[in-house]
């Protein structure tokens, strides 16, 4: 905390805590010794409050969260010490008048500081917010009680609930703040601000005690019930939405007063929360994807690439050209004829439109990104691109003809990136002088919207090429890991046994439907048949021969897909899967799926056991996915991933395990190996081989070794 006693009777108090200025005990026990030396000077008749280098505060330091919840800090603070003592009774209820100046962030504990400031001044591009619910929390200095009282419980509840940050000039229409300048007239207007207050030309108003923006009681608990149905529907999983929803009712029924001191009680239960260590060390591992031993510690600095080419304008080709053209990247888009390029450019131009239509890009801005794009159908326009993606059909021979073809028509220092989910770049490269250069670029669909890219290396993959894709990640806003190259990769590989679990499990009993709802109360956007019918059958069966060829002591040879095919039930795309669908996509159980249920256990010559259609949600849940942690162990214990975290974050963004679990090992670790261990053997000799444990899950249990915790090798490697 700096502190510049001034002139003209104004104390300026400047949280510095690079790199956004964000708040600790320790910064908030200085404002507090700050403000108390300016209300004992008599030079001082008021405060302006504001952050170093352009950013006033990014809110509280995560990274203090592991020690409190740990109970590493002997000396932590009583509960209501900084909400109620500093920041309530101490800045709000000083003396002497305090204004914030507000310029880059105010999240958090930094919008609350400033809230409990007597006016707020700040730039028209600054970002406000309350986005502490995305940690398993709930606003612990008071943000509860002041944001309704300031913009309306409506918003107040939206910008909390839905962890939604607004722009200065949002804030100013909406009287989260006074008035809005430019950044170098920010302190001085915060000034001028503060002595009009002092001199009774302005206002001295406390947000706490504001009452003009709450709605008569009667309407307010109308509106925050719908605001728990909203809630309830969203995460059925999580509480903390709920506390929160409480804790602003309390202040309302109650007063502000009230509402303070069970904000602070419920901050403190919530921060030793499951739901909150996971979501903590989502936030830590997702920042922690883009480093790498042995790649981005090697002092290389990443490539300009100014132009990208795309080979096939499918679903998944237009998808990662609209990503690209989207962060201003200009891209060439190849097809083998006219009426595919023109498929492709259509495409492309409905992922725009859909923008368009949510009110995220303007018709200017859609003309502008689309002249990004252009269609060609030869390599002419090839020479002079910096990195090619080829996203054509999973075929072996073909992808070995383009990537020759690459080598003859692009510049030696061109990235040549595959978006391949599960063909070994060994093989496709297998016709080239370049595997140097050649990378996986693996997107998930739809390319555009799902955060997470897999950056694939071989053996031969340059470190400086993977350096470049890492930069082209990031400012495509994607999360990128690094893996090994193998067959389905980290991602898909890790996943497969989620449907032949189940799959396997229906043979021998368990229902279908029973199997998807368990999957999506556990936490899943779908469970894993719904998947089958998204990805297509002739997908999903090519796939799994795949694996059957690499893997082929642990992959159950179910024929219930096949059998399906054979009637042209092959997903979503015909309307007719495992699920029936209306025009609208929507989904409901087909009873005629019995009967090819039935064939397949006849031709499997499995008598389905009764037992298993009474096995509780839990039990379902973990036969689906003890079989995934073992395969993610196994990636793990083959190097393929670098570190666990990295496979906790493929989990959550690639396959949408829920991230309050902490992702898939994390959540594997909550159990214990031992369980998963145990569960896993009692199934192998009920099952068989699929189930069986590999020697990396086996030597934890044994040893009573977490999941995650890096082995000797992986810590040399780290």
């Amino acid at each position: 905390m700096e502190v510049d006693w001034g002139r003209r009777r104004l104390s300026r108090l400047t949280v510095v805590n690079p790199p956004v200025n964000s708040l600790s005990t320790d910064v908030l026990l200085s404002l507090k010794d700050a403000y108390e030396e300016a209300l004992r000077r008599n030079d001082v008749k008021a405060i302006v409050v504001t952050g170093a280098r352009g950013k006033f505060s990014g809110g509280f330091d995560i990274t203090a969260f592991g020690g409190l919840q740990g109970g590493k800090y002997m000396d932590q603070p009583k509960v209501g010490f900084i909400s109620i003592d500093i920041i309530t009774d101490l800045l709000e209820g000083a003396r002497k008048p305090s204004v914030a100046a507000i310029d880059g962030v105010a999240l958090g504990g930094g919008l609350e500081v400033a809230m409990a400031c007597h006016a707020r001044i700040s730039t028209s591009t600054a970002q406000l917010g309350l986005p502490e619910l995305q940690l398993g929390i709930i606003p612990g200095f008071g943000g509860t009680q002041r944001l309704p009282r300031l913009v309306g419980l409506p918003k107040a509840l939206e910008m909390i609930l839905m962890s939604k940050p607004i722009k200065g000039e949002e804030a100013h229409a909406l009287g989260l703040v006074d008035a809005i300048v430019p950044p170098d007239e920010l302190v001085k207007a915060a000034r001028s601000w503060a002595l009009d207050i002092v001199e009774f030309r302005r206002p001295w108003i406390k947000s706490l005690y504001k009452t003009d923006k709450i709605e008569p009681l009667e309407e307010a608990r109308e509106i925050l019930n719908f605001a728990r149905i909203q809630a309830r529907k969203r995460a059925a999983n999580l509480h903390h939405p709920l506390v929160c929803i409480d804790v602003i009712e309390e202040g309302i029924v109650s007063g502000p007063r009230a509402g303070l001191w069970k904000e602070a009680n419920a901050f403190q239960e919530l921060l030793h929360s499951d739901t909150c260590k996971s979501l903590v060390h989502v936030f830590f591992a997702m920042r922690a994807t883009s480093k790498v031993p042995g790649i981005t510690d090697l002092g290389l600095t990443p490539r300009k690439v100014a132009k990208v080419a795309i080979l096939g304008g499918g679903l998944m080709g237009s998808g990662i050209a609209t990503a690209l053209i989207l962060s201003n990247y200009p891209v060439v888009l190849k097809e083998v004829n006219e009426k595919f390029l023109n498929a492709g450019i259509d495409r492309v131009k409905a992922n725009l439109q859909s923008r368009v239509k949510k009110g995220k890009m303007t018709n200017e801005k859609y003309e502008k990104t689309l002249s990004l794009l252009r269609g060609v159908l030869d390599y002419e326009s090839f020479k002079d691109v910096d990195m090619v993606i080829e996203a054509v059909i999973e075929k072996v021979s073909l992808k070995q003809e383009i990537f020759a073809d690459l080598e003859k028509y692009c510049s030696p220092h061109c990235i040549l990136a595959t978006n391949t989910s599960t063909i070994d770049l060994n093989l496709i490269g297998e016709k080239t002088l370049s595997q140097d250069r050649i990378v996986g670029a693996h997107f998930f669909s739809p390319a555009h919207i799902m955060p997470l890219l897999e950056i694939v290396r071989t053996q031969k993959t340059s470190p400086q090429v993977v350096v470049d894709l890492l930069d082209v990640g990031k400012k495509i806003r994607k999360t990128p890991i690094v893996v090994g190259n193998c067959t389905g990769f980290a991602v898909n590989r890790m996943f497969f046994p989620y449907t032949q679990s189940a799959l396997l499990f229906v043979d021998h009993g368990l229902d279908v439907y029973k199997i998807d709802q368990a999957c999506t109360k556990f936490g899943m956007p779908m469970g894993p048949f719904r998947v089958a019918d998204l990805v297509g059958f002739g997908v999903a069966v090519a796939t799994g021969m795949q694996y059957l060829e690499s893997f082929p002591e642990r992959v159950y040879k179910s024929i219930l897909m096949p059998l399906m095919l054979e009637d042209k039930r092959a997903g979503e795309a015909t309307k007719k899967g495992f699920y029936l669908y209306d025009e609208k996509r929507r989904a409901r159980p087909d009873p005629e799926l019995k009967k090819y249920i039935e064939r397949s256990r006849d031709m499997a010559g499995i008598t389905p056991n009764p037992e298993l259609m009474k096995l509780q949600d839990k039990d379902i849940v973990e036969m689906v996915f003890f079989p995934v942690v073992n395969e993610a162990c196994r990636v793990l214990d083959e190097g393929i991933a670098v570190k666990a975290s990295d496979l906790d974050i493929a989990s959550v963004m690639g396959m949408g395990f829920p991230p309050y679990r902490g992702g898939i090992l994390f959540w594997a670790d909550s159990l214990g190996a031992n369980y998963i261990f145990r569960r896993l053997e009692e199934w192998t000799k009920a099952y068989g081989e699929c189930f069986k444990p590999c020697s990396y899950l086996a030597e934890r249990a044994a040893k009573g070794i977490p999941l995650s915790a890096p082995s000797n090798q992986a810590k040399a490697r780290l």
